[in-house]
């Protein structure tokens, strides 16, 4: 039961994860300022759009990975006491760092692996994302 739990959980903070990536990157190039003069202040506003994204991706596996943990059955992070360490370990999993300090046991182990695949594909996203607004800003000088 506590393997069903995890990939239940995990399936929904990965579709959580999108459609914030989708929304915010939407949101962020309708709303980044426009026109030659500005494209300095445009490059900058995505980045650091990009950026917030991911830190509330990491912030949704992090308070999945404390929830679960709660449920003996769905496994456990060795060395984290603390919310701050489970969001340690989710921005080690989702940058694909992999800092073997903490360790998960059991089917968390589901929930980190995808979040390393999750992170790599979000991050290859927003790279895109960003290559295209730079792209207009080389072209414009």
């Amino acid at each position: 039961m506590g393997a069903l739990v995890v990939v239940l959980a995990t399936v929904a903070t990965v579709a959580l994860c999108v459609v914030v990536h989708y929304e915010g990157l939407a949101y962020t190039s309708k709303r980044i300022p426009s026109g030659k003069r500005n494209m300095r202040l445009k490059v900058l506003v995505g980045i650091a759009a990009v950026i917030a994204l991911h830190a509330v991706e990491i912030a949704f596996f992090g308070i999945a990975s404390q929830l679960l943990v709660l449920w003996p059955e769905c496994g456990r992070i060795d060395g984290a006491t603390l919310f701050v360490d489970h969001l340690y370990f989710s921005a080690m999993n989702y940058t694909t760092v992999g800092v073997p300090d903490l360790l998960a046991v059991g089917p968390l182990r589901f929930l980190a692996a995808t979040e390393a695949l999750t992170g790599l594909v979000l991050i290859a996203w927003s790279a895109s994302f960003t290559f295209l607004e730079m792209e207009q800003y080389w072209r414009g000088r």
